[in-house]
């Protein structure tokens, strides 16, 4: 059983950070990477050719066993969320009489490339989440699997829901996407890094974490998966890093048609960047020797009781089976405005998201016991219960 880890992390004591899902805090030892990088490009003839390779692939290599994948090279480094997602569009051969299944309230980023679609007859069918009822979680999984048909092209989601937590049931919709040929996109930002994810149990065409989350890197860099679907399909950028043979600088006006092996032409240009690169190694070393399943027992046994304090109170929480343990949503009692309570858990030095109408609460292995009692005297402030 992991133990606290705060002493890794730079927050200062009398602050309650309950706010992963929205920017993670840096570890010290990320942080002291990006400075020893910063200054290293003070004098770039200590940065050689092989460099260009070497941190990627150790980056991808990193991912992988994050992610369970069996080939680095089917992990691919991206600078955005977006980014990974506009090159899934750019390779759906999707038109008139087709649909796409996307969920409500979903993150923009995980919307916006396939709204395009409808102007080619595509319809995109929004899956909302039904009215809040004691088997929620179970209703809404149904609703995905029930709207998949054989006019679905793709099957575009979240592992959990990026506003409270909702955790979907993957294993069943991949394989009802694939029983119609569909594609499986999933976007584990708020997920992989602290709840498991196995790209050979959920089997996902493609699958993106950004990396300022729960991969607790920097800004502007994260990590994707492309199955096999895509190996042949053409990126959205054309680096030159891309193409077979890049290795040798002395050869690169010799163009090249072919692409690097596995999913690597959908990788970024400037992938090796020598700063964000080597931070994002040094999180995922640490998550990995962690272990996924650590990290959720952890926020499990830390939120458990102050859980069941609130609900006493008179807030909900999705069932624990329904959701993951890093992350939940607190739907507030009628008459309680969610902004006013985060600008007033704020001047506790309590921090939070609201997101959508759920107060979300995203913990982590820094949090502790203090923690959890702050929160639930924040949210007694709001009620009259004792």
């Amino acid at each position: 059983m992991l133990e606290n880890q705060s002493h890794l992390f730079n927050l200062p004591d009398d602050v309650t950070y309950l706010n992963c899902a929205y920017m993670s805090p840096m570890l010290k030892s990320v942080s002291a990477i990006g400075q020893q990088a910063v200054i290293q490009k003070e004098n770039p003839t200590q940065i050689f050719p092989k460099h260009f390779f070497d941190t990627p692939r150790h980056l991808r290599e990193q991912f992988a066993k994050l992610i369970s994948a069996d080939d680095p090279d089917d992990c691919v480094i991206v600078p955005a969320a977006s980014y990974a997602i506009e090159n899934v569009a750019k390779n759906i051969n999707a038109g008139k009489g087709d649909n796409f299944i996307v969920l409500d309230e979903q993150f923009p980023s995980n919307l916006y490339p396939f709204k395009v679609f409808e102007q080619k007859g595509v319809e995109l069918r929004v899956i909302s989440a039904p009215p809040d009822t004691e088997n929620r979680t179970i209703v809404w999984n149904e609703k995905i699997l029930s709207a998949i048909d054989s006019n679905t092209k793709m099957v575009a989601m979240a592992h959990v829901h990026w506003t409270d937590g909702t955790l979907y049931d993957l294993k069943a919709i991949s394989k009802r996407a694939k029983e119609v040929g569909a594609l499986f996109i999933i976007d584990g930002t708020q997920s992989i890094g602290a709840l498991p994810f196995s790209v050979k149990e959920f089997e996902p065409d493609m699958v993106v974490a950004s990396g300022y989350k729960w991969l607790l890197g920097p800004y502007a860099i994260g990590m994707a998966y492309y199955g096999k679907y895509f190996h042949d399909k053409l990126p959205i950028e054309n680096s030159w890093i891309h193409r077979l043979g890049s290795e040798n600088f002395e050869n690169l006006v010799n163009y090249q048609d072919q692409y690097q092996p596995g999913a690597r032409r959908f990788e970024m240009g400037e992938s090796a960047n020598f700063v964000l690169a080597p931070m994002l190694i040094e999180s995922l070393k640490q998550l990995n020797k962690w272990g996924i399943q650590n990290i959720q027992d952890y926020c499990q046994n830390l939120t458990s009781p102050p859980v069941a304090v609130l609900r006493k109170l008179g807030f909900v929480i999705e069932n624990e089976e329904d959701r993951a343990y890093h992350m939940f949503g607190v739907r507030l009692p009628q008459g309680i405005d969610p902004k006013v309570l985060k600008e007033q858990f704020a001047k506790m030095n309590i921090y939070v998201s609201v997101r959508g109408e759920s107060v979300r609460i995203a913990t982590h292995l820094f949090n502790d016991q203090n923690d959890m009692d702050k929160l639930v005297e924040g949210f007694k402030t709001f009620t009259n219960a004792q």
